[in-house]
């Protein structure tokens, strides 16, 4: 495991199995909130806060529609890192395609934002992370609460009428997100990065009994909380966008795809669709190639399959990147035959009208 000890990077700091030859994901380090309170330390104002993401991350790529649907690409700035991460990290090449430099600092690797804020820092270097300009430091690097932060913190700064998070909703909205996590977000892991049998089959079991349930679920109703488009269809889409690409291949979750889903698979084309009629404006990264919805926007799939094909050798010893599936997210999906529809801010710009 690459981690900062005591401040200090190094490339020897353990293992991510257990003895079991289970995966373990370690707790993020900085959580600190951006709150809406005239008394708090971090407020929402435009400007202040940037963001730096990976757009193979599903963590990170949570936080960038959460930006993209709320309208906060001009209140929140992003830096994007390299997909390819080796012993020394995420870092920043502002010379590859779809990359930036850090805007903020100039910083060559992410684990220097990481000892700016905290000197003696000892913790693994992940995307995201909200980075504070006015105090120098990070906010957060737990993708759950930026995501909520972003949604329920930065009305005032937003430019879409955008709730994610809605009234009457809300006791749902966690008890899914909470639910999905285990089985299929962190799930995926559990399998790719399991070093023996057992806890192979068992993350495997967990995560396709959950896909089957939710799928079941999706056959009734538009989205995992109803008929409203909530947070827990962003925690969702993150690992199901990238689930034939490189999960079913890389990861040996391979049981099924989502494509072959009667319901996940044009659940998944629905949110993939999801947009805005204004959603031209994003960050420096975009090009007129890119889909127009806000939510295809955020999907860089070649960064996705170089990420993981090259950055997990005990997986992929030889780094070979797998050239399939070349899916077709833009396909109709006849999602809205069921109740309910996204915010009136989000309408799609890429459904047939």
């Amino acid at each position: 495991m690459n981690m900062l000890v005591d401040g200090e990077w190094r490339t020897d700091a353990g293992e991510y199995t257990d003895d079991d030859g289970s995966f373990e994901r370690q707790e993020t380090t900085f959580r600190d909130r951006v709150r809406d309170e005239p008394d708090a330390r971090f407020q929402p104002e435009s400007g202040r806060y940037h963001l730096y993401v990976s757009y193979a991350c599903p963590w990170a790529h949570r936080t960038l529609i959460v930006r993209a649907l709320k309208g906060l690409e001009d209140a929140i700035s992003v830096s994007v890192v390299d997909p390819y991460r080796d012993d020394d990290g995420w870092q920043f090449t502002p010379e590859k395609d779809g990359c930036t430099p850090d805007h903020v600092h100039g910083a060559d690797y992410l684990r220097e934002l990481y000892v700016r804020a905290d000197p003696d820092a000892t913790c693994r270097v992940t995307v995201p992370v909200l980075w504070d300009r006015e105090e120098g430091t990070i906010v957060n690097n737990e993708s759950k609460e930026i995501m909520r932060m972003l949604d329920t913190e930065f009305d005032e700064q937003a430019t879409r009428d955008a709730d994610l998070y809605p009234e009457g909703y809300r006791e749902d909205v966690d008890r899914i997100i909470d639910e999905i996590y285990e089985p299929i977000n962190n799930g995926v892991y559990r399998a790719g990065f399991a070093t023996k049998q057992d806890p192979y089959d068992e993350a495997v079991d967990d995560l396709f009994d959950a896909l089957d349930h939710w799928d079941d679920v999706l056959a009734d109703q538009r989205y995992l909380a109803g008929d409203r488009l909530t947070e827990a269809d962003i925690a969702m889409f993150t690992t199901l966008v990238r689930f034939d690409n490189v999960y079913h291949t890389h990861f040996m979750c391979n049981v099924q795809y989502v494509r072959e889903y009667d319901n996940l698979w044009p659940y998944l084309r629905d949110l993939y669709q999801t947009g805005a009629p204004d959603s031209e404006t994003g960050t420096e990264t975009e090009t007129e190639t890119r889909p127009a919805s806000s939510v295809a926007r955020t999907v860089d799939m070649d960064h996705i399959n170089e990420h993981y094909y090259t950055t997990h050798p005990d997986v992929n010893p030889h780094r070979i990147v797998a050239r399939g599936p070349d899916l077709d997210f833009e396909a109709p999906h006849d999602r809205d035959e069921l109740p309910g529809a996204p915010p009136s801010a989000l309408v799609s710009a890429t459904a047939d009208d």
